[in-house]
């Protein structure tokens, strides 16, 4: 599969770090950031790069050559005047003449390419999406998702946004079928020109003509993944994923590796217990979780909510709503820059003959809490070792599923306990991700 790599922006706002040098340029731990795009790349069998270079690109130019030193094959494609982000993929199109990878070339990230074009290739559709949570969803464009990952909408930064959502965003890595650029309404020819009408230079946007129009048309879709992939917009973020590369954390939650996680109850250990929940007004993040969420994180875990929700098989809650309650949760994560990985959840109760209930869900499951199966399925999702992974709540059901998994747990009580033994007892999440994790 051939790859492109768009490192033809001028990186305005980081200007200050690096204004003498093409953004993809910056140097993280000695090499510069498009070097360490190469060279995940190619350990994956990805030696087929078209680099579009615009902005001071000889630099580029001038420091890979045709790649040969770096183990690939590079090709060049020189925009004399801006293009746009996908401007030189109209140009290209005559090299595209099958599915492509199109990257950012100022993105650091370690993500099993493989994985993501075998969901690629069962979706059958014409772009999938890599997308996850990130730190900071309240100034990133939002991707929404029906059940089965296919795009529903696509939020750029200036549409308006509903009150909670889900945080998920587009990663700036993409699989794209060349159907996607035949279908631009616009003459190929004029792309660089002056419009007659305006005076300004026909560029392309990658996101707004391109990738937004097929939200909602079944054919986009979204490969959510926790693995690591962050870009330089600020020396904020620089300076973060320079200690995440230094501190081995972009290289250790790629896929191919054996993942470890702390299972999360919900209720009771992130947020308020109130009961039966039945509401986002009812929804309630309880102190300190946010900054455990973030240690556990720098632990190298990612974190994992795995709740029974039975209030949807007693006919109390819909899907809908619980997806409210949820995105209610991550936007209360997000606005403290932090993020879950994964949601699950089990909808179903085993006695029936209740008013209201939904009979398709009262079944004895394999997913409800003690039994393991939100804990398994994640396992199987994330590539987890469940021997190295927690399952931390306020229940005894909490305990024994993630005893019945293979986990190690940890039990969530009232009152101030000082005993860290072979119970694992905390007072809160917090004081797990504090005193007991880090054994």
């Amino acid at each position: 599969m051939k790859t492109v790599i768009m490192a033809g922006g001028k990186g305005t706002r980081i200007s200050t770090v690096a204004g003498s040098i093409p953004k993809p340029m910056i140097k993280i731990d000695g090499k510069p950031i498009l070097e360490h795009e190469i060279e995940c790349l190619r350990s994956q069998g990805f030696t087929e790069l078209i680099i579009t270079i615009s902005h001071m690109g000889h630099i580029i130019e001038d420091y890979f050559g045709d790649g040969s030193k770096f183990g690939v094959k590079i090709r060049y494609f020189k925009e004399s005047v801006p293009l746009g982000n996908a401007g030189a993929l109209i140009q290209l199109r005559k090299y595209l003449t099958e599915d492509f990878l199109l990257l950012n070339g100022d993105v650091i990230f370690d993500v099993d390419f493989v994985r993501m074009i075998d969901f690629h290739k069962k979706k059958g559709g014409y772009v999938t999406l890599f997308t996850h949570p990130n730190s900071h969803p309240y100034d990133s464009g939002l991707i929404v998702a029906k059940p089965d990952k296919s795009v529903l909408k696509w939020l750029t930064k200036e549409d308006e946004r509903p009150l909670y959502y889900r945080n998920r965003v587009n990663g700036g890595i993409h699989i794209i079928s060349p159907k996607v650029l035949d279908g631009l309404k616009l003459d190929p020819k004029k792309i660089g020109t002056r419009d007659s009408g305006t005076g300004k230079i026909i560029t392309v946007d990658l996101d707004r003509q391109l990738l937004k129009p097929l939200a909602g048309t079944g054919k986009m879709f979204c490969y959510d993944s926790p693995e690591y992939v962050k870009d330089m917009g600020t020396p904020e973020r620089l300076h973060s994923v320079t200690e995440d590369l230094k501190a081995g954390r972009v290289q250790a939650k790629n896929l191919k590796k054996l993942q470890k996680a702390v299972f999360l109850d919900r209720d009771g250990t992130l947020n308020r217990y109130v009961g039966f929940l039945r509401s986002p007004d009812e929804f309630e993040l309880l102190d300190g979780v946010a900054e455990a969420i973030k240690r556990i994180h720098l632990k190298g875990y990612l974190c994992i909510v795995a709740t029974n929700q039975p209030v949807i098989a007693r006919g109390e809650v819909n899907f809908g709503r619980l997806e409210e309650i949820h995105n209610k949760m991550e936007t209360l994560l997000g606005a403290e820059g932090v993020h879950i990985d994964g949601i699950y959840f089990c909808p179903h109760h085993p006695h029936k003959g209740f008013e209201g209930e939904v009979a398709e869900l009262k079944i004895d499951c394999s997913c409800r809490k003690p039994k393991p199966g939100m804990l398994l399925q994640a396992a199987k999702d994330y590539h987890i070792n469940l021997a190295d992974s927690w399952m931390v709540g306020d229940a005894e059901n909490d305990i024994l599923a993630g005893r019945n998994a293979g986990c190690q747990t940890a039990l969530i009580v009232t009152g101030e306990v000082k005993d860290y033994g072979q119970d694992r007892t905390v007072c809160s999440l917090l004081e797990f991700a504090s005193k007991v994790i880090e054994k």
